[in-house]
């Protein structure tokens, strides 16, 4: 989800260990270096081949980039590939490979016949995995593709390894996220809006959230937020942290939602060192 941002710098990650066995994370990035984003493999994702799976009865469009284990990229509220920060995803395909994907309705994939919600969204990335050749993946999720991979990993359980929810909420209907509610309902009102905005748009309206189903989340999760996220406030994803076993919580501090587009080594590398550790619960 794409919203206007003021100039920042790069402080200090924070750790929260919200059950027991986390361990310490990946050194912070000092505000006065230069990002070390050129120890990783140069990589375009407007120049990498769009391919297409069908499945759900849709043909979804994806990329894939990097080799060995899988991770599933889910974009957010508005996004299509061509927006996901190559820096971000060539960190992550340094150690895995990665997919990432188009929504129905959005960039190059297919629009359905079915009213789009989330679930149906987390059944089709479900799909997708399973169109590619795997049983499970990875899943790593930003804004309304955090709540995508929430309904991907409550729904469909064994599709999912370990999961990452970048700017995450467990509901829109909560006092914290007003501002997104609000950008939301405008969105889904506004007959201009391609109508594959406004069936995300749509979708997250109808959506229930998953506040009473996060105890049931048996997955090692990795939230990570801005403590300048105004759209989903840090704090959601604290509460959150709190009700999933299991879960590490990581706060960049001074950045905003999906801050990975202003810090994508930091938040790339921090992944990467989730998804690696050994012990866990």
């Amino acid at each position: 989800m794409t919203f206007p941002t003021h100039a920042i710098i790069i402080a200090a990650i924070i750790l929260l260990c919200c059950t027991p066995g986390c361990i310490s994370a990946p050194p912070a990035l000092s505000p006065n270096k230069a990002s070390p984003a050129t120890e990783y493999p140069s990589l375009s994702i407007h120049a990498t081949p769009v391919q297409y799976a069908d499945v759900s009865g849709v043909r979804l469009a994806y990329r894939e980039f990097g080799s060995g284990e899988p991770l599933l990229v889910i974009v957010g509220f508005g996004a299509t590939m061509e927006q996901a920060n190559d820096t971000a995803i060539s960190v992550l395909a340094s150690k895995y490979h990665v997919f990432l994907y188009d929504h129905r309705g959005m960039g190059h994939s297919s629009t359905g016949n079915e009213t789009p919600t989330l679930p149906l969204y987390a059944d089709d990335a479900a799909s997708l995995i399973t169109a590619l050749g795997y049983e499970s993946m990875h899943v790593y999720g930003t804004s309304m593709g955090s709540f995508i991979a929430q309904e991907l990993a409550l729904n469909h359980p064994n599709r999912v390894r370990r999961m990452i929810l970048d700017s995450s909420a467990c509901s829109i209907r909560v006092p914290e996220t007003q501002f997104l509610l609000d950008y939301v309902e405008s969105v889904a009102a506004d007959t201009a809006s391609p109508p594959g905005l406004r069936d995300e748009a749509r979708a997250m309206l109808a959506w229930n959230g998953t506040k009473d189903r996060l105890p049931a989340m048996d997955k090692d999760v990795l939230l990570v937020v801005g403590t300048e996220d105004t759209i989903t406030p840090a704090v959601l994803s604290y509460q959150m942290a709190g009700q999933i076993n299991g879960s590490w919580l990581v706060r960049f501090a001074g950045l905003p939602h999906a801050g990975g587009d202003l810090a994508p080594v930091a938040y790339g590398r921090t992944a990467v060192h989730f998804l690696e550790t050994d012990a866990f619960r």
